[in-house]
């Protein structure tokens, strides 16, 4: 075997290790569960509020590139807000309740555990439910405004207003379907039960300013 292959095959080998251990310590803290429901949880929360942001600027009458401009940084400083507060915040307090039932599990065993497997399984808990609480609501968002990088340079602004609504609608009724998926529901039902979500705000929004007109 040449020496290249060698060190391939070393680099599978740890990479498949690495693989196991995180798999090991998901299941010892069964933290895959946690972490789904912060997913969509938050998912939901970005998709939701950035289609009220659209539809708001949308309602307001923009329709120029600066107007664009102006709903892409809005949209982008909110997703970086969303993200932050979401990994801070779930870090805190995931560490808080793991440090917490790892020294009720270190009282009931009359042991320290600190150097233990369980120990290193909620380390990784901690941090993989804070980056994913983090992660989904910010990237729900830049999906949500990605027709308007495209329509930075010019183009129809009432469409890429329309095409991003759809979007983010779309993102919501996925995210359902995901749902119905895990609760082996029916997917399509689960979907426009999330989607409603979107289709209210969106009413409610032009409601609002026709009132308003």
């Amino acid at each position: 075997m040449s020496e290249n292959k060698k060190n391939n095959h070393g680099i599978i080998h740890k990479i498949k290790k690495f693989r196991d251990k995180l798999k090991k310590y998901a299941e010892l803290t069964e933290v895959g569960e946690i972490a789904r429901r912060y997913f969509v949880m938050n998912a939901f929360d970005g998709a939701l509020t950035t289609l009220g942001i659209i539809i708001g600027f949308f309602l307001a009458g923009a329709s120029t590139s600066d107007d664009v401009r102006i709903l892409v940084i809005t949209v982008l400083a909110t997703a970086l807000a969303m993200g932050i507060s979401g990994i801070w915040g779930a870090y805190l307090a995931e560490r808080a309740e793991r440090k917490r039932e790892l020294q009720q599990l270190e009282r009931s065993m009359m042991t320290d555990l600190s150097d233990s497997v369980i120990a290193r399984a909620t380390r990784f808990a901690v941090i993989l439910s804070a980056v994913v609480d983090g992660i989904s609501p910010a990237l729900a968002a830049v999906v949500g405004i990605l027709p308007f990088f495209f329509g930075l340079a010019g183009g129809d602004f009432v469409v890429l207003f329309y095409i991003s609504i759809g979007m983010n609608l779309g993102i919501l009724f996925l995210l359902g379907m995901f749902l119905g998926r895990v609760s082996k529901e029916n997917v399509l039902i689960m979907g426009i039960k999330v989607i409603l979500a979107g289709v209210v705000v969106t009413v409610i929004l032009f409601i609002v300013n026709l009132i308003a007109m």
